[in-house]
């Protein structure tokens, strides 16, 4: 059940051509704008591929919620259905950050970790592809959904990332692994902050998706209707004066 919906997903997503090509070129627009400065450039094109697979995801969900719905009547689980998109989106998550963790090591040179690099292209798209199933549960429109994520991602590039706000965004850990990825000696304990908020993150936008889109399809117990039981008491009481042997038709 898992891979079939994880398969009709993508055959779903490979339709809308034009989400597909937001998701795969967006973040190279991230990219090319800061390419002179190494730093930036790769944190710009962790957020840039961060919005693409999270409005994706967000696209997704919205337009099967009816479908998933006609799938939990008939017995489908939800558990399944949520976890089957996010497979599907999982999936073209890793090979957006593929593709990208080549185009940073042909164009970026004397990275001192380049692994450091995909470690931060996988950890961003696994955060958003359910963090835009969570944005869907709230916002049930394409076009405000999509707003909404591109605020949260503006967030990420205007809040003072030492404030105590910015830990609570969902991709502060961008800022602490790109740091970890170039080496930069001001922040020693990047590598386990970064970490340590991702898995929080991940496990937090996950557990509220899957409850929310549980609670949304499970179905609702419809008793059978049944004869009143104050028919039948009137009919015993009536048939009590009745004579033996005699009917209400016969009277």
């Amino acid at each position: 059940m898992l891979l079939t919906v994880a398969s009709t997903s993508l055959r779903e997503m490979r339709r809308r051509r034009s989400a597909l090509l937001l998701v795969f070129f967006l973040p190279l627009v991230f990219y090319a704008v800061r390419i002179d400065v190494h730093w930036q450039a790769i944190r710009f094109l962790a957020i840039g591929a961060g919005w693409a697979i999270a409005t994706l995801a967000l696209f997704s969900h919205v337009t099967s919620r009816r479908l998933d719905q006609r799938l939990g009547v008939i017995g489908a689980s939800p558990t399944a259905l949520f976890l089957g998109r996010q497979l599907a989106l999982v999936t073209l998550g890793v090979v957006v950050a593929g593709c990208y963790f080549g185009v940073v090591a042909l164009t970026q040179e004397s990275l001192p970790r380049l692994g450091g690099i995909a470690l931060l292209l996988l950890t961003t798209v696994l955060i958003s592809a359910p963090l835009g199933a969570l944005v869907s549960l709230v916002i049930t429109e394409e076009l405000e959904g999509a707003l909404a994520l591109l605020s949260v991602m503006a967030l990420q590039l205007l809040v003072d990332p030492d404030g105590s706000l910015a830990k609570l965004l969902p991709l502060w850990s961008t800022r602490e692994l790109s740091a970890y990825a170039i080496g930069d000696p001001t922040t020693a304990y990047s590598l386990h902050g970064g970490l340590t908020h991702f898995a929080v993150t991940l496990a937090l936008c996950l557990a509220l998706a899957w409850a929310a889109n549980v609670a949304r399809l499970r179905p609702v117990r419809i008793d059978p209707p049944g004869r009143d039981p104050r028919d039948g008491d009137d009919a015993t009481a009536d048939g009590a004066h009745l004579p033996p042997g005699s009917s209400r038709r016969s009277l």
